[in-house]
């Protein structure tokens, strides 16, 4: 009988930075309330990073991944991070993170995806597992967002948080006799990107600086059309779900969780609505992170598997979706 190769989540894990910034907090120190912020996004505090770094929360995350698969840092043989925020141009968060776990047989490099940045780099790596290039990847969601604020505009400061999450993704061969009886791993996936409404969510880069121009650098920040991205999260995010359920074959009734990226309690309630799912099924983690872009989806996973709500069999929806304008959903069975 033909082999497949299945792509497993076979660990997670996730770091958050120890101070805590609660709503209440940040009316102290600029014009908003607990009951403006809470009532508008569901968020009541968030972690920001002190003295950790990007890539110091990332191979913690990392090593708890690993930890939780049983599988020794020099196994990995890839390492991808999804993040906009390195702590350098060069070089890349995942090769910071290679050093620091010592997973000197790994290739690392970074994806630019925005809050869709953990999904994109895990249908990447499940691509690698696939094709038979490599058999054991650590994906990595990490951000520093509090680096790339304004925290004088309290219309995008409150929103965000800082934090990692990680997985350990493994390619099994397995008979299709056994891949009928469950635990399938990824069972599809899709992801798309709209440049055209890119600039809703940006933050602009360096300006060029040489003896040709004359710019002067001013930092930039993380400005957004709240409406804009919102319009578009709840308008393409239960279109793709649904889709990768029929590529799939299966329907919102067969799914345990959808584990979504945690931008606001708003746009998960719409989803619900669209797809019309029953609003229990969608776990929530903004509440105490707030909005971590690329680590919301791979930290509530490791909470949602270290409290044990994940078993064998169960079939649940990722996805992520934000800046670029980017999306992506995969259904996967734990």
């Amino acid at each position: 009988m033909k082999n497949k190769v299945v792509t497993r989540i076979t660990g997670t894990g996730s770091y958050l930075p120890g101070h805590i910034m609660t709503n209440d907090d940040l009316s102290n120190i600029m014009d908003t309330s607990d009951e403006w912020i809470f009532s508008r996004t569901g968020i009541k505090e968030r972690h920001l990073a002190k003295d950790e770094t990007t890539a110091f929360m990332a191979a913690e995350a990392g090593k708890k991944a690993l930890e939780d698969a049983g599988v020794e840092a020099a196994e990995v043989d890839l390492i991808i991070a999804g993040t906009i925020t390195g702590d350098y141009v060069t070089p890349s968060t995942a090769c910071e993170v290679q050093e620091k776990l010592g997973a000197v047989n790994a290739v690392a490099f970074d994806i630019n995806a925005a809050c869709a940045g953990f999904m994109f780099a895990f249908h990447t790596a499940h691509a690698y597992l696939q094709s038979g290039i490599y058999k054991t990847a650590l994906v990595l969601g990490v951000e520093t967002l509090s680096k790339i604020l304004d925290w004088k505009d309290r219309s995008t400061c409150v929103l965000f948080g800082d934090g990692a999450g990680a997985a350990v993704v493994c390619a099994d061969g397995e008979k299709e006799k056994e891949l009928s009886e469950g635990n399938g791993g990824i069972l599809a996936f899709e992801q798309g990107s709209d440049g055209r409404r890119g600039m809703a969510l940006n933050c602009c880069g360096r300006k060029n600086r040489n003896p040709l121009t004359d710019n002067g650098w001013i930092p930039s920040y993380v400005s957004m059309d709240g409406q804009e991205v919102y319009k578009f999260a709840v308008s393409t995010v239960p279109v793709s779900i649904q889709r990768v359920l029929d590529k799939a074959g299966l329907h919102v009734e067969d799914v345990k969780y959808f584990v979504l990226h945690q931008a606001n309690i708003r746009i998960l309630q719409s989803v619900a609505k669209r797809l019309k799912a029953d609003i229990g099924k969608f776990p929530v983690g903004l509440d105490h992170c707030g909005n971590m872009s690329a680590a919301s989806v791979p930290v509530l996973l490791d909470e949602m598997n270290r409290k044990g709500a994940l078993e064998k069999g169960d079939k649940i929806v990722m996805a992520g979706f934000g800046g670029g304008l980017t999306w992506a959903s995969a259904v996967v069975e734990w």
